[in-house]
């Protein structure tokens, strides 16, 4: 059996639907997002090859003693491993360690940060699609950005995007991660996607015919979690929401993503949320969850508001109950969600200026006074510290994760 067979036979590792330099590694569904231990002999090298990419991805340059000690493994394993991740281009010697006794000095090994690139591309705005070269490190290093295209046109523009995009990167690309509003399964095709009309259309498969290189698309939410587990230091539970011209979550459980059965765990866009009625949503119900928190409707919520009031004083208040209304609201939703899966941490990605303040804590105070005070008295509603870009780097990430099993 040769080395990519025994890759692809791991019970915990999907095969990658992209073809690539990667070593067949899937994100997604299937299998937790970081390997922390040895697995079977028959599944060990795909396994193993992707602890120590983790490793040195996370802990930077250490030695293969060091990896060996960090891993697990035995020497002979990481100096095979090593040797076969330096010609594949993934991983640099770095010079000696500073000698602090007898012997020679160790050489330092890291992840070779700079010898590949990652394209990101982002469908979720409401009037441009954003695009931008990454690092390994989730760094952005170039950045696009084109106006909204007629439906007609939105596969031609991402395609004539990701190629400007690859040649701005100056280095070899491996792969290139999409971000869009919809239902998407695992393979990549849009199941429904109200906004661009698509419904049942393979964006993935089009992309990669398109470019010829591995592609990954996923929700936006979706991917916007996983920057927030990768980047901005998310624990294994952990619940985004994302708001803006629509409303969705992406969700984490013992660090594996929850795609459902359906693929549409997190869409509590259009969630009824109360049965006081509310404003009539886009999908025809009165009072969804997307109704009451989309950027829209809460910008024009808030304008029609300053609008009527008559003083600044009395333009204030109407502001914060307005925003805490929606973050009632939006406790209603979530409240649920946490007592089912025992969360302790929801991350808001959106407007700061809508979302900060007033909402999260309507957010909070509904969730705890829905829920056991004693088990979530500790709940935390905060804001992503990745602002715009959480998309992006959520696009790297995934890319990262199918190719390198590194997240």
């Amino acid at each position: 059996m040769s080395a990519s067979e025994v890759q692809r036979g791991s019970s915990t590792l999907e095969p990658s639907h992209s073809s690539g330099t990667g070593n067949g590694h899937s994100f997604g569904p299937g299998r937790s997002l970081r390997q922390g231990a040895k697995v079977l002999p028959e599944h060990a090298r795909g396994h193993n090859r992707s602890l120590v990419l983790q490793t040195l991805f996370h802990q930077g340059a250490m030695s293969r003693a060091d990896l060996s000690r960090e891993t697990g493994l035995t020497r002979v394993t990481i100096s095979d491993l090593v040797a076969e991740l330096i010609a594949d281009g993934f991983v640099v010697e770095k010079g000696v360690r500073e000698a602090s006794g007898p012997g020679k000095p160790a050489i330092l090994l890291d992840l070779d940060r700079d010898g590949h690139r990652i394209v990101g591309i982002d469908l979720s705005e409401s009037d441009s699609f954003i695009g931008a070269v990454l690092t390994l490190d989730g760094d952005i290093v170039v950045r696009r950005e084109v106006a909204l295209p007629a439906a007609d046109d939105v596969v031609a523009t991402v395609v004539e995007l990701a190629r400007e995009l690859v040649a701005e990167s100056h280095a070899p690309v491996l792969g290139i991660g999409v971000g869009t509003p919809g239902v998407v399964d695992e393979h990549g095709v849009i199941l429904t996607a109200p906004h661009f009309g698509w419904a049942g259309f393979d964006l993935e498969g089009a992309l990669q015919k398109a470019l010829n290189l591995p592609v990954l698309v996923a929700n936006d939410a979706n991917a916007a979690v996983l920057a927030e587990y990768t980047f901005g230091g998310a624990g294994d539970d952990v619940l985004l929401v994302k708001v803006g011209r629509g409303v969705g979550s992406g969700l984490l459980a013992g660090g594996q993503p929850m795609s459902g059965s359906r693929h549409a765990a997190g869409e509590i866009g259009h969630v009824t949320v109360g049965t006081d009625g509310g404003p009539l949503c886009v999908c025809g119900k009165v009072g969804c969850l997307e109704a009451w928190l989309s950027v829209p409707a809460l910008t024009a919520r808030l304008s029609a508001a300053a609008i009527d009031s008559d003083d600044d004083v009395s333009s204030v208040d109407v502001r914060e109950g307005i925003l805490r209304d929606a973050g009632e609201r939006l406790g209603i939703a979530l409240a649920p969600v946490v007592g089912v899966l025992d969360l302790s941490e929801i991350v808001l990605a959106g407007p700061p200026e809508l979302l900060d303040g007033p909402l999260a804590q309507a957010t909070v105070e509904t969730l705890r006074n829905r829920t056991l005070a004693q088990s979530y008295e500790g709940v935390r509603v905060r804001m992503t510290e990745q602002g715009q870009d959480i998309v992006l780097r959520g696009a790297a990430v995934m890319v990262l994760s199918g190719q390198l099993g590194v997240s």
